[in-house]
């Protein structure tokens, strides 16, 4: 996600700073280059050896140590974006005022490429008129400011001065400054997870989609670009970028309107919900009382939300359908694509040990219109997410 992206994490002495471990074990895992830059008042919070470990650089905290000398210059320019977290009320008001007595302010100060702080402090300090014309001085001079929490705090309290989680903070900087461009301009609709269909107000016909893969994919349209719309079915799990715009709906027939809303103006749409094929005709308003004769349960047919924005599709408009078989996979799938009019079709397998509902992993084979066939191995579904935006942005581009 952050491949070949350099973050400079300027850290000060806050107790929010036993934050920064993990904040940096996020950027390195998702790719990125990460360098750390202390106040000595820091290292009293945090230790440089845990920082210089999980970020793979030395930790630097001193403009010069005997005969070495830590090239502020250079650090500032290095970077793609630079983040203070915590940013204490002390070195909120230096920056503010372009006081430079370390090397932390020293690199601010120098700093080519944008600035972001989160500050965190108590509750009286984070409200003091003091702090607030300091944050609208540095907002001024361009600084983005991570608005503080309300939460607990170290002196016990309980009010606004928290600083955020390292994944809130993680989450800020990948949407503002780290999304591709690929896909600008564009608008996706995505469809994840079950629909249940009610049988009566307590029980349901679903299935045990989690819809980690359409959110992933979700995400990753969001990631490169693309505006996106994410029709969701009743799941625990939520997409990880606030820019997402989430549709939540329960039933098939909810789920088919809010598609049929937003498919006009979408360029891309997979649809990879786990969609009831039926539903029951007639639910019932109470509880049904148990008896002891059999109970007969009719059903009709949910509608066809794939075959239906497939004859709809416009030139231009691309569509991506999944498929779940668990016998003849390949024919259903290839017979799927043609009949929606689909321009990929995505086939999972039930049979694959590691694939399918609830897990992490998965295994496919996509099917495009124009007779291409690309098998990718077993990996993890945010992997599988970026290969399938790969291909539809390979195809766009043709």
């Amino acid at each position: 996600m952050l491949k070949g992206k350099k973050i400079l994490l300027g850290v000060t002495g806050s107790i929010a700073a036993y934050k920064t471990a993990i904040l940096v074990r996020l950027f390195v895992r998702a790719g990125a280059e990460v360098k750390v830059v202390m106040t000595s008042s820091a290292k009293d919070f945090v230790s440089p050896l845990t920082l210089s470990t999980l970020s793979k650089h030395p930790v630097l905290y001193n403009i010069s140590d005997e005969d070495t000398w830590a090239n502020h210059v250079m650090l500032g320019r290095w970077a793609d974006v630079m983040l203070v977290a915590p940013c204490s009320a002390n070195t909120l008001g230096k920056m503010a005022k372009g006081i430079c007595d370390n090397l932390l302010q020293a690199v601010y100060l120098s700093a080519t490429c944008p600035v972001v702080i989160s500050p965190a402090m108590d509750e009286d300090m984070w409200h003091h008129p003091a702090t607030q014309q300091n944050i609208a001085k540095l907002s001024s001079y361009g600084v983005k400011v991570i608005p503080a929490e309300h939460g607990e705090l170290a002196s016990g309290l309980t009010g606004e001065g928290r600083m955020p989680e390292p994944e809130t903070l993680f989450r800020y900087l990948v949407e503002n400054y780290f999304r591709d461009t690929r896909l600008n301009g564009m608008k996706a609709l995505v469809t994840a997870g079950p629909t249940y269909e009610a049988i009566d107000p307590v029980r349901f016909i679903g299935n045990h989609s989690s819809g980690k893969m359409g959110i992933a994919i979700a995400e990753e349209l969001y990631l490169n670009g693309a505006d996106v719309e994410l029709v969701l079915g009743p799941t625990l799990i939520q997409p990880r970028f606030t820019g997402i715009h989430t549709v939540k709906v329960q039933s098939a027939g909810q789920m088919y309107e809010a598609v049929r809303r937003s498919f006009p103006s979408a360029d891309i749409a997979v649809m990879s919900a786990a969609v009831a094929d039926y539903t029951p005709v007639e639910p019932s308003p109470g509880k049904i009382k148990k008896r002891s004769e059999d109970f007969n349960l009719r059903l009709k047919p949910t509608a066809d939300i794939l075959k239906s924005i497939g004859r709809e599709k416009k030139p231009g408009q691309f569509v991506v359908g999944f498929a779940l078989e668990t016998e003849n996979e390949e024919v259903h799938a290839r017979d799927k694509l043609k009949t929606k009019n689909a321009d990929l079709i995505v086939l999972n397998s039930l049979r694959e040990e590691g694939a399918g509902f609830g897990v992490d992993t998965n295994k496919i084979i996509v099917f495009g219109s124009e007779g291409e066939t690309w098998n990718f191995p077993l990996a993890a579904k945010t992997q599988l997410a970026r290969e399938i935006i790969n291909l539809i942005i390979t195809r766009l581009q043709r």
